[in-house]
């Protein structure tokens, strides 16, 4: 059974009102891969009632009404991606196609989701209950932040959205909790995971906070004031680590955002737990008649493995959003997920993903970052995988051979992406990674993501050099040939990211083309997207490791010529 999202499902149930009305800028998918989904079974799971408006219509009130006020409170997100970055790209230009509407035409997300989506609400209940903000849009514009499309520094989007309260991470255990003490009416500052607002001068502001610079040094277009950017985004992120955190303050003209430190990751059980809940796997019926919602096609029958990312890639917020700390599902909770799936009427035979961030992170942990957190000093694959991380594929291993055995199942594939240096620095079973990998789970191509050729470039996003890129290359060749397959790695780059040039990007068209043997395709322009060490680079025009000027190209024909410098692509 699915969410209720209309009033003859809710009659049906028999409640006189939802306790929770989830509202998303996407299509209603009842996936473990929606945000709205899991949150809403996992409330469900709770004990809530919860109903879903999905992408409502923002040029009148009807639609938001249609289901009344809920009891507890609204719940707000943009989606599965932020509002900008699913309705522009890096060049400016709209996006006419959107995966998660029905139909896939790109006309149901609004601008800054959130914010319209709130000022809605608002303006159809007076009283309104309390509107509680989360997902990746409000997750990563949590404090103030530089907004690309507007090339301006904007308030937190609490603020801007005029919403009671902001979930951030993936937030299950401090949704459950929060719903909890709304319902009891207990108090619900001191949880984990959310910001809200106070005054400035309020006595209730927490002791022993971190104040962050104000808003108003932060946004002034000034060398002081991006010095000031770059202060507060130093601080912002030296404070996500959960098990050292302290609450972070920022004053917004005469009130104070209040930013409680990050909800410890949860544990493997709650994970599993997670994945336990009745997920249908599709997309609800009230969507049917507007056509297909194409993310199915990937979704639908993939698997989830772990959360989490060693990478700390600059230009990706996976770290901030879900944290430095991998936590992988058990054996036996995937392999329960993929017998449901096996039994969905839909099933083909094909599972199209196993895997997360990066697939190849499933089932090992540095010990420290465990009991103590993740160190403030070090990175776990930058410049080279920590010695203490002991990368083991062997726990994936066994689990794709399980997976492959499942009746019904005829193909598991990896479609998430590997990462080539954890497979270099596991030498007890990365050879024999490698091969299976390439006997059994490849699709035809496997996703590689080195995004650069060139050290400066490559330091400026964190990512490791191309030594293990192209050992990588080498034995999975060396591997296909042995098992008589025709399959092909593809590459993922980046263009006009902070320090790089021209220059730069013909040395990558080079290394494509001599080391890596192909012409590039897959090609992205770099877009500035909220709480990443790029984007404050690419703000401040500075360095923030070594605080040094950094080149960054910034108007959108040198953008575009750094891209077809690789992708050969004709000018208009």
């Amino acid at each position: 059974m699915f969410l209720p999202c209309t009033q003859s499902e809710i009659e049906r149930l028999g409640w006189e009102a939802p306790d929770v009305i989830l509202v998303s800028g996407d299509a209603y998918i009842d996936s473990p891969f929606s945000g709205v989904a899991v949150i809403g079974r996992v409330l469900t799971a709770a004990g809530f009632r919860v109903a879903v408006i999905a992408q409502p219509d923002i040029s009148s009130q009807d639609d938001i009404r249609r289901l009344g006020q809920p009891r507890l409170f609204w719940g707000v997100s943009s989606g599965c991606v932020d509002s900008m970055v699913a309705n522009y790209t890096a060049t400016g230009k709209k996006r006419h196609q959107d995966d998660f509407t029905p139909g896939g035409e790109n006309t149901a997300r609004p601008d800054r989701a959130v914010i319209a989506y709130c000022n809605l609400i608002r303006a159809a209940f007076k009283p309104c209950k309390p509107i509680v903000i989360g997902g990746i849009e409000a997750s990563l514009r949590r404090i103030a932040h530089y907004d690309f499309w507007s090339d301006t520094v904007r308030r937190p989007v609490l603020f801007d959205a005029k919403a009671d309260i902001l979930v951030y991470g993936m937030a299950e255990r401090t949704i459950t909790s929060l719903a909890r003490a709304l319902r009891d009416g207990h108090e619900w500052r001191s949880l984990r995971g959310l910001c809200y607002a106070l005054p400035a001068t309020s006595a209730a502001l927490p002791a022993g906070a971190v104040a962050l610079p104000d808003y108003s040094a932060v946004a002034a277009a000034t060398d002081a004031g991006r010095a000031a950017f770059l202060d507060m985004f130093r601080t912002f992120a030296a404070n996500q680590e959960p098990r050292t955190a302290k609450p972070l303050l920022q004053r917004v003209d005469t009130r104070c955002l209040v930013h409680t430190p990050p909800d410890l990751p949860l544990s493997t059980a709650e994970l599993d737990a997670v994945y336990a809940q009745p997920f249908m796997l599709d997309a609800h019926p009230c969507h049917t008649a507007k056509g297909k919602v194409r993310a199915l096609d990937t979704i639908r029958f993939s698997l989830t493995t772990h959360r989490g990312c060693y990478g700390e890639c600059n230009f990706c917020a996976i770290a901030m959003h879900q944290g430095r700390r991998v936590v992988s599902r058990s054996e036996a909770s995937i392999i329960d997920e993929a017998h449901r799936m096996a039994r969905h009427p839909k099933f083909t035979g094909i599972i199209q993903d196993v895997g997360g961030p990066t697939a190849n992170m499933y089932g090992f942990e540095c010990e420290r970052k465990v009991k103590q957190g993740a160190c403030t000093d070090k990175r776990c694959l930058y410049p080279d995988t920590c010695p203490a991380l002991k990368p083991d594929h062997g726990p994936q291993l066994e689990l794709l051979k399980k997976l492959r055995h499942i009746p019904g199942v005829r193909k598991v594939f990896m479609a998430s992406g590997i990462r080539p240096d954890l497979i270099a620095a596991d030498a007890h079973n990365g050879a024999r990674y490698i091969d299976e990998l390439a006997a059994h789970h490849v699709s035809g191509q496997l996703k590689l993501a080195p995004e650069h050729s060139e050290k400066r470039v490559l330091d400026a996003m964190g990512k490791p050099h191309t030594d293990a890129l192209l050992c990588f290359k080498e034995r999975f060749d060396a591997a296909n040939k042995k098992h008589g397959l025709k399959q092909f790695l593809t590459y993922y780059f980046i263009a006009a990211h902070p320090e790089c040039s021209d220059d730069d990007m013909q040395a990558l068209k080079r290394f494509a083309t001599t080391s890596l043997h192909l012409s590039p395709e897959q090609v992205q322009i770099f877009t500035p997207t909220p709480s990443t060490w790029s984007t404050a680079m690419y703000y401040t025009g500075l360095n923030p490791f070594t605080r040094r000027p950094a080149l960054v190209t910034r108007g959108l024909r040198g953008k575009q010529d750094q891209k077809d410098i690789l992708a050969a692509a004709p000018r208009p």
